[in-house]
Parts: structure tokens; C-alpha cells; sequence
């Protein structure tokens, strides 16, 4: 359930924390996104949060430990597992994902991860594939790029503006 923006902003840091973490399993993100609160409007939260980024190498490997694969359901339940599902209804083969996972998996020791949101099933396994010509550290990159993304849309999600 969003909360409302005034909730946001008043709420003990306690309070607000879990549905920050939904958003980005990043300990600095948060605590980055909740240090300027009040915010005006919905549109300075995201702001708040991109300003927080780019991720560590070791901050995006913390975070994509808390991210389904693609093509998988999520056996978690709550925000954003709920999250996961919606952003990954676009994805119907799953066989297919199931080995491109499996390769990538394999190449950088770590779960593909992309937003999901909006996107087909044929553009993300494509995009999965032409990550696989990266080198480790630059994929760490790409994938905290994507993060970033994935945050700006579960903010959007779990604050009413």
C-alpha cells in the first residue's frame, strides 16, 4: 500500500525504511533518500534518488542479491516481490530466460538484472544476451544503472504524490 507523501516526509525513519529497502536493498540509498525528507512533491523524492547514485560495485552485488531472475517468479512476498511480478509481466519465455540466465549466471557469478518495466519478453532476453559480450566490472556497471531505474519506478509505486 503507497504511502501518502506527508507520511513520508513525517514518519519515524523506522517507519519508512522497509518500503525505501523494497525499492533498492542499498543500506546508503536510503538512508541517502530519507536525509532529505521533507520533500516538496513526488518528483524531488526521485531526484533525492538518483542523486544517490551510482552504486558501488559492492553495493550493486548486495542489491541484486534481493532481485528474482527474470523469467522467475518471486518466492518472497510483500512490496516487492509484488513489485517484481508486475514489472516482469511482460516476460512469456520463460524457457528461453531459463538458459540465457543460466550463461549469464555463469559468466558474472550473479542474477541478470534490467528494469523490467514495460518491456517485452523478446527485448529482455536480447538485452540479456548483448550483455553477455561485457567484461565483469562493466556489467556490475550496467546493472547499477538499471537498479537506479528499478528504484525511480518503485518509488513511484510506494509514495502517493
Amino acid at each position: 500500500m503507497p504511502l501518502a507523501l506527508a507520511d513520508f516526509n513525517t514518519a519515524d525513519a523506522a517507519q519508512v525504511r522497509p518500503a525505501l529497502t523494497a525499492c533498492l536493498a542499498v543500506p546508503r540509498w536510503v538512508d541517502a533518500v530519507l536525509a532529505g525528507r521533507p520533500y516538496a512533491d513526488l518528483e524531488a523524492v526521485v531526484t533525492a534518488s538518483e542523486k544517490a547514485t551510482p552504486l558501488g560495485r559492492d553495493e550493486v552485488r548486495e542489491a541484486i542479491a534481493a532481485h528474482p531472475r527474470i523469467g522467475e517468479k518471486p518466492t518472497s512476498t510483500g512490496a516487492d516481490a509484488d513489485w517484481s511480478r508486475s514489472e516482469q509481466s511482460g516476460v512469456d519465455n520463460a524457457d528461453e530466460f531459463a538458459a540465457a540466465n543460466a550463461e549469464y549466471e555463469k559468466h558474472f557469478g550473479h542474477v541478470f538484472l534490467v528494469c523490467a518495466g514495460g518491456r517485452s519478453g523478446a527485448e529482455l532476453l536480447a538485452n540479456l544476451r548483448s550483455r553477455l559480450g561485457n567484461d565483469p566490472e562493466t556489467e556490475l556497471d550496467v546493472a547499477g544503472a538499471e537498479l537506479a531505474k528499478i528504484a525511480a519506478l518503485r518509488l513511484r509505486k510506494a509514495i502517493e504524490a
